[in-house]
């Protein structure tokens, strides 16, 4: 089923020694599963309780950078001790750049015969490759939007709130005010609204996160914003943190956040409130995913465990008990959420609608800046500010604070991550 490369072998003792640390249990079947998620006690033992249900499994959490560094010595020795592997999406290019992870594209064929996996995530697997499946998507969190259901009377005619557009949103929002006399649409400026911006706003009107940051589009997108959209955002957006005590209090009827940040509102009034994908743009139904991956390594002692508790990983009963105790979501249609708290299950639907759009267009969290992550943050935060506002030029704005993103990139040699094409080197802007 693998593609076979050849690998050198080192040090027979090497081998022996990391064999030592975990134990290579592939004659008596048993599959070791490392995962840089779920490393917390409280969450070992859920997954732990999850895996038992497949059969001998040794569930390893770890951190990234360890991870990575056991994983690059095993290749290097040419035996391993871990069969499967777990990993945000940013992980698995340093693997793939260590060429240490099969491809699973057979596997992956096998799996999508029976249960349907989002395209766009199936394709961020490839690592920007024609063929090569890096990771099998597993899991994900992500931002979405709610509303409470007075607001549905104020939709725009024709306007399906599964499938919006920004425009219409705009729209919406501007309906309700003309309604009620009140801006009631809510972003949470003071919370994580550079996710906002960066994994929403831009990829849905320049295609990308970083690479348009100043282009004619991205000017546009920032003349909307301005006029079209924020003058119907209520005015305490600014101190937001949180949009779940919002909604719940009645001081905006739409709101956009993080699942984590909306749940509160779903499960003490599930009867009040919907939730739904984020609105499409020009370029796309731009969205931020936390995106979760599984591979296999070359030296997997028991390739073939691996693949049998990925598939099972994948199954939709799987993934319900990974949604219901450990609070991912779901990869794989066909999930059963009966069984969840109501507000989980709100949750869940928006979710798999936005991840399964056809127009989907997942942005990443930036990789590769390393411990200036946060600054990036700022440079989105900052136009924010300047442009809407104080009211700065936005071309004039968009010149700086790009040449400030282009430092950044520079300076630590960050390549372009998904929505933005791969770059050789440092990402370059437009």
């Amino acid at each position: 089923m693998f593609r076979h490369k050849v690998r050198a072998l080192v040090v027979l003792l090497v081998a022996v020694t990391l064999t030592g640390a975990l134990g290579v249990y592939a004659q008596g079947g048993k599959v070791t599963f490392m995962s840089t998620q779920f490393n917390t006690v409280e969450e070992s033992d859920k997954a732990r309780a999850i895996l038992a249900d497949f059969g001998d499994v040794d569930f390893v959490p770890s951190e990234e950078g360890p991870m990575i560094d056991l994983l690059k010595a095993e290749a290097q020795a040419g035996s391993g001790t871990v069969d499967l592997v777990g990993a945000l999406h940013g992980t698995f290019p340093v693997l793939a750049q260590e060429d240490v992870l099969f491809d699973l594209s057979d596997l992956l064929a096998e799996i999508q015969a029976e249960y349907e996996l989002p395209e766009a995530f199936v394709e961020l697997g490839k690592l920007g490759t024609e063929d090569y499946q890096y990771y099998i998507p597993w899991m994900q969190a992500t931002y979405i939007m709610a509303a409470h259901k007075d607001a549905l009377q104020y939709l725009p005619e024709g306007a399906d709130i599964n499938a919006l557009t920004w425009e219409q949103l705009a729209a919406w929002a501007k309906n309700i005010y003309d309604a009620t006399g009140e801006a009631k649409l809510g972003l949470p400026v003071a919370g994580l609204f550079h996710r906002f911006l960066e994994g929403y706003l831009y990829p849905s009107f320049t295609g990308g996160m970083v690479t348009g940051f100043k282009s004619e589009e991205a000017v546009a997108m920032w003349e909307w914003f301005k006029t079209d959209l924020w003058p119907y955002v209520h005015p305490q957006s600014i101190a937001y943190e949180f949009m779940q005590e919002p909604l719940l209090a009645g001081e905006v009827l739409v709101a956009f956040d993080h699942t984590a940040r909306l749940i509160n509102a779903f499960n003490e009034r599930p009867e009040d409130f919907v939730a739904f994908p984020a609105p499409a743009g020009p370029a796309g139904r731009g969205f931020m995913p936390v995106v979760v991956g599984l591979g296999i390594p070359f030296t997997a002692p028991n390739p073939d465990g691996a693949e049998a508790l990925l598939k099972y990983m994948l199954s939709p009963e799987t993934q319900a008990r990974v949604l219901k105790d450990l609070a991912f979501f779901p990869v794989v249609g066909g999930v059963d959420t009966s069984g969840l708290s109501a507000g989980v299950a709100i949750e869940a639907g928006a979710v798999s609608a936005q991840a399964n759009s056809p127009d989907a267009l997942p942005a990443l969290l930036p990789v590769g800046l390393g411990s200036r992550g946060g600054e990036i943050n700022e440079i989105y935060r900052n136009a924010f500010s300047r442009i809407v506002l104080n009211g700065e030029d936005i071309p004039t704005v968009l010149e700086q604070e790009g040449a400030n993103l282009q430092k950044l990139l520079d300076e630590t040699g960050a390549p372009c991550w998904p929505p933005d094409a791969p770059s050789e080197g440092a990402c370059q802007l437009q």
